[in-house]
């Protein structure tokens, strides 16, 4: 089986240019790709997580990635799936993400000489030239065919800012400089970027001749990632401080039984056979066994095994009966959230993240979605005494331990 059939039979390929050339550079590990990160926030997530793990695989085949991160179009924002204009960031907000993505990449991919690259593109974007942009970069696409494309159309109603309109002139340019500059000759990025991306091949072969050698190929990457990584509390982050490992271990273990072995198959290195085998024989309480194995992999790749072992041990702990462990997310109330030793279960709930809103505690509360210490809440206006710790568990997989401060 090679490489490119691999990429195929784990589902990750979903567009692409110039099909037979692309499978020969990969196979042949002659591909020096691109995959962008815009530095919106300062930890990757499990979205940007598919895109390492594809670098990561591609390293291994002897091709050479490179890990774009949007210095200067972080400054822009992408219009692509959105339905409002994103936050604007500063330049030191930018540069501090930059510096929070640079060390959590280089747990995943190899860099160095020869190796991966790691590269911004503030380097060439900041120092643009308006009128020479207008007349290098601008005569080269069609306003027309901008605006048929998806990534504009969605936002044509609600609105779309010059400042986005932008974004695909930035990205497109992206690839133009990597491959003059690095020989990059190859671009990968979620389905919903393939009209920036095509905009990208098309302005190298329009300023460099259409022998111009630049490939693309869209996956399942952004698109499963916004299906993914997302929680009650917000995203599930790659940074231990923002999601805990016991945290991240109990996401992946409780996926939906439909999705673990696509999550295996984008996600993991268990041989694509493997998973393709387990999937046939996929049923009853084998689900539980793929899930605790997606969760003990993935954790061990993003926190490294000691902590995979203690969230598995700690999970076992919880699900088989014992209640509670060391390792379970836990919230340390204040003194002053209390009233004489207790706290509203609503309070609670909010404070330790299990709901958005008081509204939905009530609603989950209603439903017998809420035990506290094996024992269900009824009524949303209950008292909890809180004189060391308390386990809330919120239906039937969500476990989170509340203590005094």
């Amino acid at each position: 089986m090679t490489v490119f059939e691999e990429l195929q039979r784990r589902g990750l390929l979903a567009q692409l240019t110039d099909e037979k050339e692309i499978a020969d550079l990969i196979n042949n590990g002659k591909a020096t790709f691109y995959i962008g990160f815009d530095p919106t926030a300062d930890s990757l997530h499990v979205g940007h997580f598919m895109a390492l793990c594809l670098m990561k695989r591609m390293q291994l085949a002897g091709n050479r990635p490179i890990a774009l991160l949007g210095g200067g179009t972080g400054l822009i924002g992408d219009p692509s799936g959105k339905t409002d204009m994103r936050k604007m960031l500063t330049k030191e907000d930018v540069d501090h993400n930059i510096a929070c993505f640079k060390k959590q990449m280089s747990r995943f991919i190899e860099f160095g000489e020869g190796k991966a690259m790691m590269v911004n593109n503030a380097d060439w974007i900041l120092d643009l030239n308006y009128m020479e942009l207008l007349r290098e970069v601008g005569a080269c696409f069609s306003v027309n065919n901008m605006l048929r494309a998806e990534c504009y159309k969605q936002r044509m109603e609600r609105g779309l800012t010059f400042l986005e309109f932008n974004y695909m002139i930035m990205q497109s340019y992206d690839f133009y400089m990597l491959y003059k500059k690095y020989g990059c000759n190859m671009q990968f990025g979620g389905d919903d970027q393939w009209s920036n991306m095509l905009g990208g091949t098309e302005l190298i072969r329009k300023k460099l001749g259409k022998d111009a050698y630049a490939m693309t190929i869209t996956l399942l990457l952004n698109s499963e990632g916004k299906k993914m990584g997302k929680t009650e509390k917000g995203a599930v982050w790659l940074d231990a401080d923002k999601t805990p490992p016991y945290e991240f271990f109990q996401y992946w273990r409780n996926v939906a039984d439909s999705d673990v072995i696509k999550c295996m198959k984008l996600l993991t290195f268990i041989p694509i056979e493997e998973i393709e085998e387990m999937e046939q024989h996929l049923e009853g309480s084998a689900f539980n066994a793929a899930k605790e194995r997606l969760a003990f992999e993935l954790t061990k790749m993003v926190h490294g095994e000691d902590e995979a072992n203690k969230a598995l041990a700690a999970a076992k702990s919880v699900f088989g009966g014992g209640g509670v462990s060391d390792d379970m997310p836990t919230t340390e109330i204040p003194a002053d959230k209390l009233t004489d030793g207790k706290i509203g279960i609503l309070d609670l709930l909010t404070l330790t993240g299990l709901v958005p809103s008081k509204r939905e505690g009530r609603t989950i509360i209603a439903g017998g979605g809420v035990l506290v210490n094996d024992v269900k809440i009824t009524d949303p206006n209950e008292m909890i005494a809180l004189d060391d710790f308390v386990v809330i568990k919120k239906g039937k997989k969500i476990f989170h331990k509340a203590k005094r401060a």
